[in-house]
């Protein structure tokens, strides 16, 4: 008889035997895990009318909620070649009554158990019935899942894409949400009870703007609207530690801007698989590969509207980052978020001062438009900003490998219904737009330091008048300039500019002395700038801190000699030889010829914004 008991001999054995019980059990477990975070998927093709099944989504809170829906049909190749939509009836007493709410694009639809994909389309033109477009979910997974590339690339032959092309190469694939009209065929408008002319859109993204004035949300409104956002009130929630643990029907944020100010756009999840989370199943910005902050998003409440429903989210904890934003969908990755421009902003007046510290992301076309938006609420939200005083900006753009960008300028107010403020907001968002698009490399902003002071009155002079005090002078003379300004509501003021005429000035000639603003002498080296005939981004740097201010009296001499000006070099007196060696080698994107040269270059500081000019002549003995 053979024994049940073993002996010590075989206590070795019957361990290793239930090990690799054990191990093989938790082999199977994580296969069982790792299957489970591909859910099963129902393809287009077995998608048929009159199927029914549900999605899943907040109204409110955390608790994900299912609603019913039914399949009418499907819309073949209705966004692009082989970009079929499904067109489904939302059923149930919350999606009747709120009809299709922004925030719930990226609805995981659901039919038979399987994904079928997300919801992401509404119906325009003031349809009433809880109707919606569903993107498949092949479309969404086909998105690239490699990490998203520098915005300067290279094409297939070699040669450099600069950023800004980049991102319009992007945007011509991938338009924003405010650009996509899909048009009904009138048979599929007939069979939904729909009015002639219907058409699907991207459901609306809520915008949630937190710590900014109602003003600033005003003023920069329609900016988003075109990009398929509803700008939102709301705010930041704490940080929890389930937020990386995110499922379909919850909510994520793409972070635009974060610290004391905080700017967010929110999505529902649709399927998160391995460490890839997907998302809106419709284009946010429609930018491609990109690199944005990914938090989790917390549902305050939904809001009904008959206009326009809509879900207020608050960002939470960071999750991820946002890798791409394409036709079909979202997508972010589980982990470590992107670095972010750090922005140290102050605002002084009489009455004290106040600091904020912002965080926004790096991109060619959102950064400037941010700065722009982040500048303006930094005066407008203040309790000690008062419309009609004069605005001094200083501070320092700060770029990896290159010189800083240095800001300095003084703004008045006007009689323009427009906020004073929006003239500070535009020149900060215009220096940002010019070193963003340059073609030469993508910059690599480390910190920006914006100072904005806040001086009583309006402070402005205008130039009525200038005129020397010779006529004729000699090489070498000093000469005095006198320039008449007239300051808003008070007395006419006479300035005196001591200029010195070039040694070299020919026998004979008549120079043009001009007194004028900033502006004056800015625009022709601007529109040079404008068109790219510069070396690289350390020229433009160049040319960025050569700007002149407003706060400045200039006086320029100018003698009717050629000059030639190559990159951000200006060559006066440029001899014709080498004026036709520049011609006959067509290098347009180099040089540029203009019809004067420039003498000399005076300024004088000013305590008022200057504007106009004004020119008169000296004949040379």
């Amino acid at each position: 008889m053979t024994s049940l008991l073993t002996g010590p001999s075989d206590r070795p054995v019957r361990f290793l035997q239930i090990a690799a019980l054990f191990i093989l059990g938790l082999v199977l477990t994580t296969a069982s895990l790792g299957a489970a975070d591909t859910p099963p998927i129902m393809p287009l093709d077995q998608v048929k009318p009159g199927m029914t099944g549900y999605a899943r989504t907040i109204f409110a809170g955390d608790q994900v909620e299912n609603f019913d829906l039914v399949v009418i049909g499907i819309l073949p190749n209705l966004i692009g070649p082989k970009q079929s939509i499904i067109l489904v009836q939302l059923k149930g007493p919350k999606v009747e009554h709120t009809g299709v709410v922004a925030g719930m694009s990226g609805s995981p639809v659901y039919i038979d158990g399987k994904l079928v994909g997300a919801l992401s389309l509404k119906f325009g033109m003031f349809v009433k019935e809880p109707l919606g477009g569903v993107t498949p979910i092949q479309d969404m997974l086909s998105l690239p899942t490699q990490n998203a590339p520098p915005r300067a690339t290279t094409t297939a032959d070699g040669n450099s894409v600069p950023a800004d092309q980049n991102f319009q190469m992007a945007a011509a694939e991938n338009p924003g949400n405010g650009n996509l009209h899909f048009p009904v065929p009138a048979e599929w408008a007939r069979a939904a009870n729909l009015p002639g002319g219907s058409f699907l859109e991207p459901i609306d993204t809520p915008l949630v703007f937190s710590g900014f004035n109602p003003s600033t949300v005003r003023q920069y409104s329609a900016d988003w609207a075109a990009y398929g956002m509803v700008a939102t009130p709301g705010g930041t929630a704490a940080p929890e530690p389930d937020d990386a643990n995110v499922q379909p029907g919850e909510m994520v944020s793409m972070v635009l801007v974060q610290g004391d100010l905080s700017l967010n756009a929110a999505c529902t999840v649709t399927a998160v698989i391995e460490d890839r989370v997907y998302v809106c199943g419709h284009p946010f910005l429609g930018i491609g590969a990109t690199s944005m902050p990914m938090a989790r998003g917390r549902v305050l409440t939904t809001l009904a509207s008959d206009f326009d429903s809509t879900k207020i989210v608050n960002a939470g904890g960071v999750i991820g980052t946002v890798t791409q934003d394409r036709l079909t969908a979202v997508m972010g990755k589980l982990g470590s978020a992107p670095s972010m421009i750090p922005i140290d902003l102050s605002f002084t007046t009489p009455a004290g001062q106040k600091k904020y510290n912002i965080q926004m992301i790096s991109d060619p076309k959102l950064t400037p438009l941010l700065v722009g938006l982040v500048s303006f609420n930094g005066l407008t939200q203040n309790t000690t900003y008062g419309e009609g005083t004069t605005l001094r900006l200083s501070g320092n753009i700060q770029i990896h490998g290159h010189s800083s960008v240095n800001l300095d300028n003084m703004f008045a107010p006007t009689d323009q219904f427009v906020p004073d403020g929006s003239f500070v907001a535009a020149s900060v968002q215009s220096i940002f737009s010019r070193i963003f698009s340059n073609p030469y490399e993508t910059p690599q902003i480390e910190r920006v330091t914006l100072n904005l002071e806040a001086v009583p009155q309006r402070r402005v002079a205008t130039i009525e008048g200038a005129w020397s005090e010779l006529s004729e002078a000699y090489p070498g003379d000093r000469v005095n300039v006198r320039v008449m300004l007239r300051p808003y509501r008070g007395a006419t003021i006479i300035r005196d500019v001591p200029i010195t005429i070039p040694e070299q000035a020919a026998h004979g000639s008549i120079l043009r002395i001009q007194a004028s603003d900033s502006d004056s002498l800015n625009r022709m080296t601007n529109l040079f700038a404008a068109q790219g005939r510069l070396g690289g981004l350390d020229q433009l740097i160049t040319l960025l801190n050569r700007d002149r201010r407003n706060n400045q009296l200039y006086v320029t001499l100018m003698k009717p000699t050629p000059t030639l000006m190559v990159d951000d070099k200006e060559l006066p007196n440029a001899p014709m030889s080498e004026i036709n060696v520049m011609d006959q080698r067509r290098l347009p994107g180099n040089s540029l010829l203009l019809r004067e040269s420039t003498a000399g270059e005076w300024s004088v500081p000013m305590d008022e914004v200057i504007a106009g000019a004004a020119s008169v002549n000296i004949k040379i003995k």
